[in-house]
Order: structure tokens, then C-alpha cells, then sequence
């Protein structure tokens, strides 16, 4: 059979340029890949970086779905439902908000990891019997998360290629974020597993892209031990509790960590207990911060604005305290309740969404009614602490304290952030293969 995988085309936020279309391959897609390898014929295309081909005659096609890449996700699959080839859809949207979804937008829903569905689907394709909904019926384990197929991606399509996951899933259960929605218990690859991708990767800075790369402590402790030998540089994204395990942080500055990834959410304790982010105690941020920064180790922070508990005030408060804490880099966020989450199940309820366009939700829009303030006072307040905290002024003031640091700090702020579209320029007349080296620099906080 030849399976044709598509990766629909993202919207750009207001702060975002076309570098940000061309960052990493899609690793779930890649996933499928590595599973149906050797037994069928697959590509995959990836429509921010190149065209789809509708003339090319799969037997099955695959589109990978998150929410706002839904409406998009939906019109490529009609054409190609028109020529009588079937579509299945996947993916986090899919997973959780399978009840939302048209009826008629798609053949097949597949709900739940790749590895518990995507062979019954492509043999039951073959077999003239595909059923409406796949489910992952059982819990994975390590030894079941099948490695992207590394390598069938292009370099010279990407920044960087050199991104990896240890773990499917997260320990908590936030109301605004997927996992809430999900069914996917936390679970860690085989060390030996993720040893053997970072040898595919052939790259000596890599980013981990878990959503919670030390859930499970014990385990990434004996993971930072086998990669100690390695001289690696990495990043990842982890849950604020981490900073508090000073054995863990020691291992992970020990072990060439360069940043990490890390949901404060909000400096507004009232904010933090509405949407049941349990891991976060805003009196304890600094003290987190500091223990990160005291062994070399950079920060970027992920906060949401437009919780329940939020004001107009708070967006000065929040870039005061990103600026007094030197925040090496933050990604900002209005509150998006995805469908399928508890979020989302609370406001509808309260009659709140306000749109039920799903493009909008890329954390760029007001797509509910805010309690504190007015949605322009939302969006406009979103727009300007960006352009604070990327002010000139401000990224000097931000300089991070270690020296071996301020090189990528200021790679980081200037030619992403502050002077994004020159960059992206550049990009394009330089081919992105050619400033691969800057895009490993750049992943340390992506």
C-alpha cells in the first residue's frame, strides 16, 4: 500500500515569522513512519514547508490534527475524499475531542498513541474494512513508543533536527492544558531506547521535547547518569516542582543541560489555584529560579494571561517580576480552553466561548469571555509584554549573571525575538541547512 502523511499548515502568532515554520519534523508522523517501514510505501508531506500533492493516488491518508489546524485538516481531507481515498485523523485534537469532530469530516478517527492503532487501521484499509474509530485499547509501556524515523527527514528543511522524547504523557492534570483531556497515563522510554535516538540524531545539542521530561525523578536521574559520558548540551521542558530536587538539578547542569522549559503560568497565586495547576506555589518561584540559575542553567517561561484571577495590572507585575528575576527568555500565552479539556467543559457551560472558530486557537486570540478585564484589554496587553520584555532596554537588563551563557541568550533575544524578521530574511536567501549551527543555538529554548 502506499500511505500518503500530511502535517497540515500552522497559523503564525502575531510575534512569529516563517523561522518558525521550518523548526523541527513532526515527530508523531515520523512515528508512523518507523512503525510501517519496509511493509508499505509512505512519505510524508509537511504543508508549512512544502506543497501538498493531491495527484499522486494514495491508497490511505493520514493528517496529523491539533486544534487550530483542524479547519485546514478538513479541507485537505476533502479533496482527497473526493477522489474516493480514505482519511484518517489523528493526533492530540483527534484524542481529545474525538465527540466534537463532524461526522462527515474524516473516514477514520484515531484516538490514542499511533502504536495501539495504525496497524490495525492500514491492514483493515487493505482488507476493504475500515472501521469509523480506532482507540488505543491498553496502556503503553517504554519498550511499546516505536523512535521516529529520523532518518527519512531532509536537513535542509529544518533548523535542526535534533529533537528527541523520553516520556508520552504528563503526571498532572491542568485544566487548561491536553492532558486533561487525555487518557494517557505517564510513561518513560527505555534509557537504552532514547540512547540509540540521540545516536540517530548524530547532533551533540539536543532538545528533549517531552511534556514533562523529570516526571518520573527516579527515572530521569538514572537517564542524566547515562548521558553524563556523552558531553551533550540539552534543553527540555519541565513542571516547576523539579527545581525544588536539588540532586536533580545538579545532575541535570552536570549532564550539559542549557535551559529549561517551565509553565509558572502565572505570578498570581489566585490565577494558579482556579485552573488546578497543584505543582506551582507562586511563594516559592524565586527561590526556584534561583537554584536553577545558581548552576549555569537558563530559564524560559511560559506564562498564560487571561486566567480568572487576572487583571489589567498584571501584565506590568508580571514583566516587573520577569525582569527582576533576569528571565532569559518567556513565551507568552492568552488563556485557550481547547476543546475537550476541563477548561473548556467549565466555560461552555458558563457560557463563556465566544467563538467556535478553532483557527483562533493558537493562544494568539481571545476566544472566551475574560473576568477581569475586557478581551481588547487581554489581547492588547499580550502584544505589549512581548514587546517589553524584547525591548533593548530590556534584554540588557535581563543579561544572564554566567558569562558562557549571554552568547545564546543574546542569539536568542536579538535575532529571534527582537530582529525575528531580518532573520527570517536571511533564512531565506541562506537556505536554512546552511545556518544549521545558529538553529541548534536557537533550540535551547523553542
Amino acid at each position: 500500500m502506499y500511505i500518503k502523511l500530511i502535517q497540515p499548515k500552522m497559523k503564525k502568532r502575531p510575534m512569529d515569522t516563517d523561522i518558525k515554520l521550518h523548526m523541527a519534523p513532526p515527530l508523531g508522523l515520523l512515528t508512523i513512519m518507523q512503525m510501517l517501514e519496509g511493509e508499505h510505501r509512505v512519505s510524508l508531506e509537511n504543508e508549512n514547508i512544502q506543497e501538498i500533492c493531491y495527484d499522486d493516488q494514495p491508497d490511505l491518508v493520514g493528517i496529523s490534527v491539533t486544534v487550530d489546524t483542524l479547519p485546514r485538516a478538513a479541507a485537505i481531507a476533502e479533496r482527497f475524499r473526493k477522489q474516493g481515498i480514505p482519511v484518517v485523523a489523528g493526533g492530540i485534537h483527534i484524542t481529545t475531542a474525538s465527540h466534537m469532530i463532524p461526522e462527515d469530516t474524516f473516514d477514520v478517527l484515531c484516538i490514542g498513541a499511533a502504536e495501539g492503532t495504525w496497524h490495525d487501521i492500514v491492514q483493515d484499509c487493505a482488507d476493504g474494512c475500515l472501521q469509523k474509530v480506532y482507540r488505543c485499547k491498553k496502556p503503553l509501556t517504554g519498550r511499546d513508543i516505536v523512535p521516529p524515523a529520523y532518518k527519512s527527514v531532509r536537513p535542509e528543511e529544518y533548523l535542526y533536527c535534533n529533537v528527541i522524547h523520553t516520556s508520552r504523557g504528563c503526571p498532572f492534570r491542568c485544566d487548561f492544558c491536553y492532558n486533561s483531556g487525555s487518557d494517557q497515563k505517564y510513561v518513560n522510554r527505555e534509557i537504552a531506547d532514547v540512547l540509540a535516538d540521540i545516536q540517530a540524531v548524530g547532533s551533540k545539542h539536543i532538545m528533549f521535547i517531552d511534556d514533562n521530561f523529570a516526571g518520573n525523578p527516579a527515572w530521569t536521574k538514572q537517564f542524566l547518569h547515562a548521558i553524563k559520558p556523552l558531553k551533550l548540551k540539552w534543553n527540555a521542558a519541565v513542571s516547576i516542582n523539579a527545581a525544588y530536587d536539588a540532586e536533580l538539578l545538579d545532575l541535570m547542569a552536570e549532564s550539559g543541560c542549557q535551559s529549561l522549559f517551565i509553565g509558572f503560568e502565572s505570578i498570581n497565586p489566585a490565577s494558579i489555584s482556579d485552573v488546578h495547576k497543584v505543582q506551582n506555589h507562586t511563594d516559592n518561584y524565586e527561590t526556584a529560579v534561583r537554584a536553577i540559575h545558581d548552576r549555569g542553567i537558563m530559564i524560559n517561561a511560559s506564562l498564560v494571561f487571561g486566567l480568572d484571577g487576572d487583571t489589567k495590572e498584571t501584565f506590568q507585575a508580571t514583566l516587573d517580576w520577569i525582569v527582576k528575576n533576569k528571565i532569559e527568555t518567556v513565551t507568552s500565552h492568552i488563556l485557550t480552553p481547547y476543546p475537550g479539556t476541563a477548561l473548556y467543559d467549565r466555560m461552555k457551560a458558563a457560557g463563556r466561548i465566544v467563538t467556535d472558530d478553532l483557527s483562533l486557537y493558537n493562544t494568539a486570540h481571545v476566544v472566551f469571555k475574560p473576568t477581569g478585564m475586557t478581551a481588547e484589554e487581554l489581547y492588547d496587553g499580550y502584544l505589549w509584554i512581548y514587546r517589553q520584555i524584547y525591548s533593548l532596554k530590556n534584554i540588557l537588563r535581563r543579561m544572564p549573571e554566567h558569562k558562557k551563557q549571554r552568547a545564546a541568550y543574546l542569539a536568542f533575544n536579538l535575532l529571534y525575538r527582537k530582529f525575528g524578521k531580518f532573520s527570517d530574511y536571511l533564512c531565506k536567501r541562506i537556505t536554512y541547512k546552511r545556518i544549521g549551527i545558529w538553529g541548534e543555538k536557537l533550540s535551547r529554548y523553542l
